[in-house]
């Protein structure tokens, strides 16, 4: 698989394509154009890489982190946060590996 060959565009709602997973690490590749989320409070850790486009998550503390291709957050098991913002066009390409 190719992460930049992508569906045609602008999807609906994001896509999120498993490319691996276990018992202790999932991998996905998540494709949004514009879309946003609610607030997450996940069990396990997260390691987010964008790989195109630019984006913003915010934590429950008001903080919003500005995202843009090639940055890297990494977010703790329960750190209550949500996608504020995704770009169309570009659209946003992320890896998200979740152990």
């Amino acid at each position: 698989m190719n992460l930049f060959e992508l569906p045609d565009l602008p999807v609906a709602e994001e896509l999120t394509t498993p490319l691996l997973g276990s018992e202790k690490i999932r991998i996905e590749r998540i494709v949004s154009t514009g879309q946003t989320s609610g607030w997450y409070d996940q069990p396990e850790a997260e390691f987010v890489a964008l790989l195109s486009g630019r984006a913003e998550l915010e934590y429950e503390n008001g903080h919003v982190l500005p995202l843009r291709r090639g940055d890297t957050v990494f977010i703790p098991p329960h750190e209550k946060h949500r996608v504020r913002f995704t770009s169309a066009n570009p659209p946003c390409v992320w890896l998200c590996v979740f152990f």
